[in-house]
């Protein structure tokens, strides 16, 4: 097919590399998880001479969401600050952690870190989230 037909791309320029990259597949197109549409009234015509009927107007409706029921019920309490303590994560706050001393004779030494204390610059919210748990939960 070496002949120019009006109307189509020359074979190479119907895959433009600039904008496919070498491999060739660009985005493909990915059709709509649902149908789409409207269920509004008044988009054909014989809707827009007429008036919706009100109780079809009435099925339409969705009942507001209450507070109460779009919270996941974990520190959601209106009466406190913030969230409620979670006794499972520990309460006490670490420091700045680095490499533990490493042993020759333990090779999962490079696994630990120590605890040298809180900064007093402040601490990160990857810091500030790290909390000791003891290994005794019933520990005073």
């Amino acid at each position: 097919m070496d002949e120019y037909v009006p109307g189509l791309l020359p074979p190479e320029e119907s895959l433009d590399d600039d904008e496919l990259g070498e491999d060739g597949d660009g985005p493909g197109y990915l059709p709509a998880d649902r149908p789409i549409g409207s269920r509004a009234w008044g988009l054909t015509a014989d809707e827009a001479r007429t008036h919706e009927p009100f109780s079809q107007r009435l099925t339409r409706e969705v009942p507001d969401i209450a507070v109460e029921e779009v919270s996941d019920g974990i520190g959601d309490a209106s009466d406190t600050d913030g969230e409620i303590i979670d006794d499972q994560v520990g309460y006490l706050r670490a420091g700045r952690l680095v490499w533990a001393t490493q042993d020759a004779d333990d090779p999962s030494s490079d696994l630990r870190a120590e605890d040298i204390g809180i900064d007093g610059a402040g601490a990160s919210a990857e810091e500030a989230a790290i909390h000791v748990v003891p290994d005794d939960p019933f520990e005073g």
